[in-house]
């Protein structure tokens, strides 16, 4: 293996660790607010623009080896509940636009995309590794934190329970 291709995961895991890990979120503690980009354009407020709704707050990376099957795995869920209240914020962490680009549209997922370019929020949240996802109720409390890769089984008991 080529030891450049683990470059992006050390330095986010030394950019991680060496942040202060005072004020970051835990469970049953309310979710740090943030804009981002989107990656198709325009910005996202939140909690702003998600008053009421189930949000899942899912950090992620194309060098991650398990980012692209969860994704795909997880994206029926959101399919099927998204009527219901339930929103999907897929925050790509420090990479180029173009490569995230690439990436969504090999994955052919439904939900938003998201810039996080510094790792800021990726940080606020305190995840220590990717994929880790945050699923926030309708008041804006963090309920569940999922860190490395999920399943759709384990996701969806964590969403049913909310909705």
């Amino acid at each position: 293996m080529n030891p450049l291709r683990l470059f992006p995961g050390i330095l986010l895991f030394a950019l991680l660790t060496a942040c202060n890990q005072q004020g970051v979120p835990q469970a049953n503690a309310p979710a740090a607010p943030f804009t981002l980009q989107k990656l198709d354009g325009g910005s996202v407020r939140f909690p702003d623009q998600y008053q009421g709704q189930v949000v899942a707050i899912h950090f992620w990376a194309n060098w991650c080896p398990h980012c692209l099957g969860e994704m795909q795995a997880l994206d029926p869920v959101y399919r099927q509940h998204r009527n219901q209240g339930l929103v999907f914020l897929a925050i790509n962490v420090m990479e180029e636009p173009d490569t995230v680009r690439a990436f969504i549209k090999a994955t052919g997922v439904s939900y938003e995309v998201l810039l996080d370019p510094e790792g800021e929020v990726m940080r606020r949240y305190g995840a220590m590794g990717l994929p880790a996802t945050f699923v926030v109720d309708r008041q804006g409390i963090i309920r569940s934190r999922i860190i490395g890769e999920s399943t759709p089984e384990v996701f969806e008991s964590m969403i049913k329970k909310l909705l």
